[in-house]
């Protein structure tokens, strides 16, 4: 059994040389803003909230595509380009465990 129910990998690489990166599209920001989402869900689901982790990754190697986040233990990976993608995100997926198909990668 794993320790917590959800696990959220956000890439904020930041690459040399010009190179298209996640950070560069402010994967720092939205990591940010993901954890504040989370956990203004606290108070209205209790202990759930507590079973699912948000981290930073480096490269997730689909720079390309990205900015990119994976869900595991699903193994989910999806794009995102706004707040409102992310607030998708948590509320279809993390803690409805609905699939945002229009962001997936």
């Amino acid at each position: 059994m794993s320790f917590y129910e959800k696990h959220v990998f956000i890439c904020t690489n930041q690459k040399e040389g010009g190179k298209k990166c996640c950070q560069d599209a402010g994967a720092s920001l939205f990591f940010d803003y993901i954890k504040q989402c989370l956990a203004s869900h606290l108070n209205e689901r209790g202990e759930a909230i507590k079973k699912i982790r948000v981290s930073r990754s480096g490269c997730l190697g689909r720079c390309s595509v990205g900015p990119c986040l994976v869900i595991y233990p699903e193994g989910v990976w999806y794009t995102y380009h706004s707040f409102t993608d992310m607030d998708e995100i948590v509320k279809k997926h993390i803690l409805g465990g609905e699939v945002v198909a229009r962001l997936l990668l």
